[in-house]
């Protein structure tokens, strides 16, 4: 689906009380109800789509040292794609960000991070991240695939909980979240996996584009 927007891309933007940053438009998943599929544009800011090259990470920091960081409640690392994809320099962004004595900081991601990097991606997240939300939004692998048609296949699924089992060990908080339009025996069994795992467990409402 191409996304034509004049707008200038927005590579940090305000909803509520947070400021987010919109690290890439890349995905390994193509899933159903994401608003990339859905939208041609954004909710939230005027445009989240880089239709040339994604900015550097000196770029990103630029931006964000022309905020008032600390007025925020949470810094939270989500765009329109995942941002795994970038990890190394949502790393240094974290370091950057803690150095100046940010808020709490936030990943919003699909948990795929050790299929995207090919290392234990979350064991890098120990004094770095304050919160991590991953999306689950299926109870088996066959299901996920259906529903986010990830890249990797059924990899995907056992990966994410993997994911999610051992950044329970490097972070403050962790939760993994399901749409609520997905019906209530399949968002129970959803619960009973995440409680698996050790996060905590949040369904979200779905946002129609």
């Amino acid at each position: 689906m191409e996304h034509k927007n004049a707008q200038k891309t927005s590579i940090t933007y305000e909803y509520e009380d947070n400021l987010y940053i919109n690290l890439t438009n890349r995905c390994p998943n193509h899933c159903d109800f994401c608003l990339r599929s859905n939208s041609s544009g954004s909710l939230y800011a005027d445009n989240l789509w880089y239709e040339g090259e994604e900015p550097s990470k000196e770029e990103i920091w630029r931006e964000l040292t022309k905020r008032d960081l600390g007025k925020y409640q949470e810094i939270v690392f989500c765009g329109y794609g995942e941002p795994a994809c970038r990890w190394d320099d949502m790393m240094w962004l974290c370091d950057r960000l803690k150095e100046q004595g940010s808020p709490f900081l936030r990943i919003n991601t699909n948990g795929l991070a050790d299929l995207i990097t090919g290392k234990n991606a979350a064991e890098e997240l120990d004094g770095r991240v304050d919160a991590v939300s991953i999306s689950l939004n299926a109870s088996t692998a066959e299901k996920y695939d259906a529903i986010c048609h990830s890249e990797f296949g059924l990899k995907a699924f056992p990966a994410l909980l993997k994911f999610t089992s051992t950044a329970v060990f490097n972070v403050p908080h962790v939760f993994m979240t399901v749409v609520d339009t997905l019906p209530a025996k399949e968002i129970e069994a959803c619960r009973v996996i995440c409680e698996k795992t050790g996060a905590d467990f949040r369904v979200r409402e779905y946002i129609e584009a």
